[in-house]
């Protein structure tokens, strides 16, 4: 069993979906995204989306776009998102990496999948590539042992179901609405069906982001869907800190909360 079906399994062992947390390797800086990532562990997240931050993120909403482009600012690189995979391993969670395909294309296909590994990530999610043209990734990340994670929209037709759940090995993202991160609720209903669709093509683990934000919208995810995706709440939660170590506090308290609304 892989590091990333254990962690469903053990979520769901225990009653509860599992609680996937996102934040962009270096925001505010290198060194804080990972105390804030293990933060993050610390508060009960099961896995953690580190997100390599881009210049243009065509899914990201203007929280995440913000805290990139000040990741970017400071310099962070694809080398700052594999310290903060590290840093997520060496707490005890399961890392992934969040990229757009642009990056990972600039780093060498296979180097990047090698290079994840090495350092404990267990899992690369790619919101822009498909499925169709992913077969250097397939093959770089099979030979690798990183696994592949794809997404699914309400709009998404039974064909690219198809597709999507037969080219993931790790879970299905199941986006709950259309649009971008942190700018509206999840539609509960919608995600429901589209979870529902998913299951139809696969037996792996599907997981709903965008427009997650609170635990009672948690708790009503995980209902129906195998693990929660956060993102927009925890740069918020950053943002609105009067200090690291006060960053570092919430990010920890929203993490605690968020793990209590995702029981069922």
């Amino acid at each position: 069993m892989g590091r990333l079906a254990a962690a469903f399994e053990a979520a769901r062992s225990e009653g509860r979906a599992a609680l996937i947390g996102y934040l962009p390797a270096g925001f505010p800086s290198a060194e804080e995204s990972a105390e804030f990532m293990k933060a993050m562990v610390a508060g009960g997240v099961d896995i953690v989306e580190v997100g390599m931050p881009y210049s243009d993120p065509v899914m990201d909403g203007p929280v995440i776009q913000a805290a990139a482009n000040t990741a970017l600012a400071g310099g962070a690189t694809m080398h700052t998102a594999l310290a903060c995979v590290t840093a997520v391993h060496d707490a005890g969670a399961v890392a992934c990496v969040m990229s757009y395909w642009n990056p990972i294309e600039r780093y060498g296909v296979t180097q990047f999948a090698s290079d994840l590994s090495d350092a404990g990530g267990a899992a690369v999610i790619t919101p822009d590539l498909s499925p169709q043209e992913a077969h250097a990734w397939t093959q770089a990340s099979d030979a690798a042992g990183v696994e592949r994670v794809f997404l699914v929209a309400p709009s998404s037709t039974d064909e690219r179901l198809g597709l999507v759940t037969s080219a993931a090995n790790g879970f299905v993202y199941a986006a709950s609405l259309m649009g971008v991160t942190g700018n509206a609720e999840a539609d509960a209903a919608v995600a429901e069906t589209l979870v529902a669709r998913a299951r139809r093509h696969t037996s792996l683990p599907v997981a709903v982001g965008l427009g997650v934000s609170t635990a009672a919208q948690a708790h009503e995810i995980a209902q129906f869907a195998d693990g929660v995706i956060v993102g927009s709440a925890f740069i918020r939660a950053i943002n609105a800190a009067i200090s690291p170590a006060d960053a570092k506090a919430r990010v920890a308290a929203l993490a605690a909360e968020l793990r209590e609304g995702v029981a069922r």
